[in-house]
């Protein structure tokens, strides 16, 4: 019997070639003991991705190896292995772009989003950090002491990054912005995520001036670095170009940055990193990735070739990126690198309680629906929740319709108010407002006295009781109102779930942030290797197609 019959035996291993092999004057040369052609061992030798990958045929056979090596072809010389195509070694790191990774001394294209309220916890970005990976501390919605406590406990665990901390826009409160910004700069906090923003404010300008400096080649340094969330084009654009001589000027005349930074904060574009958010848990524009990112790539294209930065803006991805397929999806597209928001919320680090962590678990795609904002409320902004073991959707939009069509609490029928009380509030409204008052009394006196004198803010107030503290029972884990629990999440909660399924990440308890980014990112580069094959003419079966996570794997 021949080698070649003895190695191929009898397999029908779903591997075909189509077309002509763009490698007809290579071939290919090692041991046929380290070519694999059956399913098993074939898909063991596609996910060797630090490894190249040969595709050869034998006596009409397809086999796969990570070994041997291509050389050209002997004329003449009989028993040769035809090489059919190849692929270079596709690790993790290649996959983005290579600058994010020097930038925020990161091994991965890969960050994980800030989820507000403290959901994107200490523990979830100190997890990340230790391996290198970047993670966003959610900052939305917590007071000072709290975030000056998470800022210490970050940096002690994180002396050398990475991390990163939420600014989030506060149109109605721009005070809350200001004292985030200025922990920020009191505690040398390198990198914040921005996002919310409509417009830039004196405070974003401010963080990102007062890092500028030049060193002693007479070059730019840019100590604090700008991450903006944006999923609107004019927002991209305002990021993306210098600040407004407008707010430099005055921050100058505040004596808030110097002339020098001022200068230099007008050669630089506001933000080194754009992440371009797509349909999305929490605030969302719903926009579809495959529709933005393109559009958004083409603005940061035409506004460097404006102002011809000696370093581009990178532009990444978030909203729906959940599997290696919407990651590599988002890549392919051109995103520099990809963010995690709702899937990291279900985890064992995140700064949720169990029970929220257990209906996230079984969340399907069509489990989620938009429900009034507790910020925005007045103005008829919307969020995405989960919608499957709570009511909170419909009992939010239940009070913004009460609100919408009622200029009181008085004017509210008496029916209606009880059911009010009774369903919703279970509390009277008299006492709602007892604890709203006092609340506005110690963080608000300005807006307390707005609000007694303009019943429609009254009520409003009243109502935001309700949706403010719903989001707080969620992260708490507040017994008895398990009901009532705000949830922000998105579809790829679901997708992410129907991918995890029949692995060990089905179960909440063995979710962890590190393993969950290891996971995508790996099935991403896989993912890449099997298209790189189909478009070289190789037809593979469905089953080497697909990427799921294995055991528990430190990594």
């Amino acid at each position: 019997m021949k080698i070649e019959d003895a190695a191929l035996g009898q397999y029908n291993n779903g591997l075909n070639f189509f077309g002509n092999s763009f490698n007809h004057n290579q071939v290919w040369k090692g041991s046929l003991d380290c070519v694999a052609f059956e399913q098993s061992a074939i898909k063991d030798k596609l996910q060797s991705l630090n490894k190249p990958c040969y595709i050869i045929r034998v006596a009409g056979k397809i086999g796969v190896t990570n070994e041997g090596y291509s050389c050209p072809i002997d004329n003449g010389k009989t028993g040769q292995v035809e090489l059919l195509m190849a692929t270079p070694p596709m690790p993790t790191h290649h996959l983005g772009d290579p600058s994010f990774l020097t930038s925020h001394g990161v091994k991965y294209a890969y960050a994980t989003g800030a989820m507000a309220g403290g959901i994107a916890s200490e523990k979830m970005v100190i997890a990340l950090g230790k391996e290198k990976i970047l993670s966003s501390f959610g900052a939305g919605g917590l007071s000072s002491d709290r975030l000056e406590a998470a800022i210490n406990c970050i940096q002690q665990a994180l002396p050398q990054g990475p991390y990163a901390f939420n600014l989030i826009h506060s149109p109605n409160e721009p005070a809350i912005e200001r004292r985030a910004v200025d922990l920020y700069l009191k505690y040398g906090v390198r990198t914040v995520e921005a996002s919310a923003f409509l417009d830039l404010t004196p405070n974003i300008v401010y963080y990102r001036a007062a890092g500028l400096g030049v060193n002693a080649a007479n070059q730019i340094e840019i100590k604090n670095k700008v991450i903006a969330k944006i999923s609107r084009r004019e927002v991209a654009s305002k990021f993306l170009q210098p600040a407004p001589l407008k707010i430099l000027k005055e921050l100058v005349e505040k004596g808030l940055i110097s002339e020098l930074q001022a200068n230099l904060a007008a050669q630089l574009p506001i933000a080194d990193d754009i992440t371009v958010e797509a349909d999305s848990g929490g605030h969302t524009d719903n926009r579809p990735l495959v529709c933005l990112l393109p559009s958004i790539l083409a603005l940061k294209n035409e506004i460097q070739e404006k102002y011809r930065y000696s370093t581009p803006i990178r532009v990444g991805v978030a909203g729906g990126i959940g599997t290696p397929q919407s990651a590599i999806a988002g890549f392919m597209m051109g995103a520099a690198y990809i963010v995690t928001g709702s899937v990291n919320q279900s985890c064992v680090e995140a700064g949720t309680c169990e029970y929220t962590k257990q209906l996230l678990a079984q969340a399907e795609m069509a489990d989620m629906m938009m429900a009034p904002a507790a910020d925005m409320f007045e103005m008829g902004v919307k969020l995405q929740v989960l919608k499957r073991g709570t009511m909170f959707p419909l009992r939010a939009q239940k009070l913004y319709e009460i609100y919408r069509n009622y200029n009181s609490i008085e004017d509210i029928p008496i029916e209606e108010r009880e059911k009010l009380e009774k369903q919703i509030f279970r509390k009277s409204l008299a006492q709602i407002w007892e604890e709203t008052a006092t609340y506005l009394s110690k963080k608000n006196p300005e807006k307390l006295g707005k609000a007694i004198n303009n019943p429609k803010m009254k009520m409003a107030a009243i109502f935001r009781w309700y949706l403010g503290l719903s989001s707080r029972w969620s992260s708490s884990g507040e017994k008895g109102r398990e009901v009532d629990y705000q949830i922000w999440c998105g579809p790829v909660m679901g997708s992410f779930n129907d991918w995890v399924r029949n692995s060990y990440l089905a179960e909440p308890k063995n979710r962890r942030v590190v393993d969950v980014a290891h996971h995508i990112m790996t099935g991403a580069a896989f993912l890449y290797r099997i298209q790189s094959l189909k478009l070289q003419g190789l037809q593979i079966s469905d089953d080497y197609c697909q990427y799921h996570p294995g055991s528990s794997t430190i990594f």
